[in-house]
């Protein structure tokens, strides 16, 4: 990626910056086209590259900067968590799970290759993931690489994303508590959002008990309104502005925020966990803007 962007510029351009440069690192760290076996190397790059808002890159790239992280360990963290989450995507869009034919407003996986290759497509980018980012850089920072390794595969794993999924597939057509869909979403969702902020800062330095007690409540805030936020979109966007099936929650007769508290409590729980990100970070001053920003670009999105 190129040089950070200056402190001063506004968060449109940094966003854009480190999207743009979210593209070039990827391209760089996926298998070329042309090695073979090409086709899955090509279906890698169709679902990886040209696609998405990189909130998990953006929030480690923000966490980063709390701690002057260096840009070459940055980069990896952010290419290997979003390659988690594209895995992730692929697999749940697949028959066997949320059978969906639309991502990032183009076909899913499954439906411009095949199943097959969908399949393959995920445990490819999940395991290139860890490849990138367990490659040793600076010896100095080995120790803490592999703490982040450990970090990134305990919010992939049946104590984070992939458990939540679990969850989420046998409570379909289930009245859940409200606490029952906290924690689904903590883990389904949050615990990815979580990594990628310790990932950033971790690319820095190892952090205080009170950094990263400070960071783990930013996190809880950040990960249960993007949740929130995406019942909501669920239940009020159309598809074109989505890019992908609007209103599937409710088709597939699954729990949500909205099913549960309803459309208006919802919205005003997504701001009150907005406030709480907001006051989580005030030991960090100044220095937590982008943090900030993201905070507010995940609750008021409207796609």
């Amino acid at each position: 990626m190129n040089a950070r962007i200056g402190a001063t510029s506004s968060f449109l351009d940094w966003m854009q910056h480190i999207q743009s440069g979210m593209e070039t690192t990827l391209d760089t760290y996926l298998p070329p086209e042309i090695h073979m076996p090409a086709r899955l190397h090509q279906a890698m790059r169709y679902t990886a590259l040209d696609g998405g808002k990189r909130v998990r890159p953006l929030l480690v790239y923000a966490a980063g900067e709390l701690f002057d992280a260096p840009e070459q360990l940055l980069a990896r963290s952010a290419a290997a968590v979003e390659m988690i989450h594209v895995y992730s995507l692929v697999h749940d869009d697949m028959p066997c799970m949320d059978d969906d034919a639309l991502r990032r407003g183009k076909p899913t996986v499954h439906v411009k290759y095949d199943e097959a290759t969908a399949l393959l497509v995920g445990d490819a980018l999940q395991a290139q993931a860890f490849a990138v980012l367990a490659e040793i850089v600076d010896e100095q920072q080995a120790a803490r690489q592999l703490k982040m390794v450990h970090l990134l595969a305990e919010a992939a794993g049946s104590a984070g994303m992939c458990g939540g999924q679990a969850i989420d597939l046998a409570s379909v057509g289930m009245t859940l508590s409200l606490a029952e869909l906290e924690q689904m979403h903590r883990l389904k969702t949050g615990a990815l959002l979580r990594a990628s902020i310790l990932l950033g800062a971790y690319s820095g330095k190892l952090l205080s008990t009170a950094e990263t007690a400070a960071l783990e409540a930013y996190a809880g805030a950040i990960g249960l309104a993007f949740q929130v936020v995406d019942d909501i979109l669920d239940a009020t966007a159309d598809s074109a502005t989505l890019g992908k099936t609007a209103g599937k929650d409710a088709a597939d007769n699954k729990p949500t925020y909205v099913s549960i508290l309803g459309l208006s409590e919802s919205q005003a729980l997504a701001e009150k966990l907005r406030g709480d990100a907001h006051q989580a970070l005030a030991q960090f001053g100044d220095k937590a803007r982008r943090l900030h920003e993201l905070a507010d670009l995940i609750v008021q999105r409207k796609a």
